[in-house]
């Protein structure tokens, strides 16, 4: 037997707010926005005060390449550095500053998504440049 589909699960607080992220990052297809709301924005905003967000949420690529991530609530926070992360192929092919000029394009808009910018890595002769980030609940991701 061989595996054929792989899944990457996060562990969050909030799994709808983490999948959001992530779908707008990838390009995935994500949680659906409830019905009598014109974007997520509205539902943030008028939400009521004793809504609990579902205890898990997905988001998946739409044209089924790459894997389809799940995010679960658990009552832990986190607690130290990922053993584990993405990396997401901003700058595939590209070097010297063209590579860091779109690494930092797409940190731009992921950071206005509620992403943290940690560092940025230089080339150094045997790696090429990459960008260190966090998600909107802190789980640590590279650009590069």
């Amino acid at each position: 037997m061989s595996i054929k589909q792989v899944q990457v699960t996060f562990d969050c607080a909030e799994p709808q707010r983490v999948a959001r992220f992530w779908s707008e990052v990838l390009g995935y297809t994500g949680p659906q926005l409830p019905e009598g709301y014109a974007t997520w924005e509205d539902f943030d905003r008028e939400r009521p005060a004793d809504y609990e967000s579902p205890a898990w949420a997905a988001c998946a690529d739409p044209a089924g390449v790459g894997p389809r991530l799940y995010f679960q609530r658990v009552p832990e926070g986190k607690a130290a550095k990922n053993r584990v992360h993405l990396d997401v192929r901003a700058g595939t092919g590209l070097v010297g500053e063209e590579r860091v000029a779109v690494l930092e394009a797409e940190c731009a808009r992921l950071v206005a998504l509620g992403g943290v910018r940690l560092y940025l890595l230089r080339a150094d002769g045997v790696n090429e440049s990459c960008l260190g980030m966090q998600d909107v609940e802190g789980n640590e991701f590279c650009l590069d």
